[in-house]
């Protein structure tokens, strides 16, 4: 039986059912996404460094007329795309691009939107020797502390650091049948039980899906879904999101940029914090 079999089956838990529709063939990735509700992109290439990675892309834009800049990893659509892009998973070069682009949406006191859909950065061995984890690290850092209102989107599936580097945000937001976590349920059963067959009890225990994660606080808002996903209806599930991107950003315009700092500083900083009664 496939993946997507069994995620149809009605004895698959919801967790491993929301992982398959999160990786469905046919879900818009954020390029979609991007394409179509952002207008006037013109993209930013290179991180002034070492070159430009094809699995991020950055570009200013206009948001229903106002001055933008959306980033979003690129997975690609073909065969021959996937390979290119390096199925969305980004090298270090491909943060310090976003991050390169942030500092100039804050020269110019642009807003920021990310999209997300990878299930983690690149891992390969050239990855790590020009500085994969100090590239993110950098990126947590700086995104927490931007002078322009950042929104980040879950996608799809939002994996490990890679995700985060982009999700540092003042609003994160998850599309419905979504998931973000710090590790894929396949690499979690090979850790945990030494079985990658048991990814279905994995994606149980990680409580990976929109509603986990926005009941542990660290998501703050679920967009719905047209359907039974945003596969069945791109059009439909583009406009849903782009009414709760405007929604989100206006409630971030109110604030001043201090207010705005102290608020996003609060909100990482109770992240993680649990309690206990004695």
């Amino acid at each position: 039986m496939t993946d997507h079999a069994t995620a149809s089956a009605s004895s698959a838990p919801a967790a491993w059912i929301k992982t398959q529709l999160a990786r469905h063939p046919e879900r818009p990735d954020p390029m979609s996404f991007i394409e179509k509700i952002f207008t006037d992109l013109s993209e930013i290439h290179g991180d002034r460094a070492f070159g430009d990675d094809p699995a991020m892309y950055c570009a200013m834009a206009r948001f229903d007329g106002e001055e933008v800049l959306v980033i979003g990893n690129v997975k690609g659509r073909t065969t021959k795309e996937k390979i290119f892009r390096k199925f969305g998973m980004p090298d270090p070069e491909g943060y310090r691009k976003a991050l390169r682009a942030m500092k100039l949406a804050e020269k110019f006191n642009r807003p920021v939107f990310t999209f997300i859909d990878l299930m983690g950065a690149n891992p390969g061995l050239g990855a790590e020797e020009r500085g994969q984890a100090e590239a993110i690290a950098r990126n947590l850092m700086e995104m927490s502390r931007l002078r322009v209102p950042v929104v980040a989107v879950v996608t799809g599936e939002g994996g490990s650091g890679g995700a985060l580097a982009l999700a540092v945000a003042d609003r994160v937001l998850i599309l419905e049948k979504g998931i973000y976590s710090v590790i894929s349920p396949e690499a979690c059963a090979s850790i945990m039980w030494r079985d990658a067959s048991k990814r279905i009890q994995a994606a149980v225990a990680l409580k990976a899906t929109a509603q986990d994660i926005k009941e542990l606080g660290c998501v703050d808002d679920i967009v719905p879904e047209p359907g039974e996903g945003a596969h069945e209806n791109p059009d439909e599930a583009a406009r849903i999101l782009a009414e709760r991107l405007h929604l989100h950003l206006n409630e971030l315009k109110q604030l001043s940029v201090e207010d705005m700092l102290a608020q996003r500083y609060q909100k990482l900083r109770s992240m993680g914090q649990f309690y206990t009664e004695e």
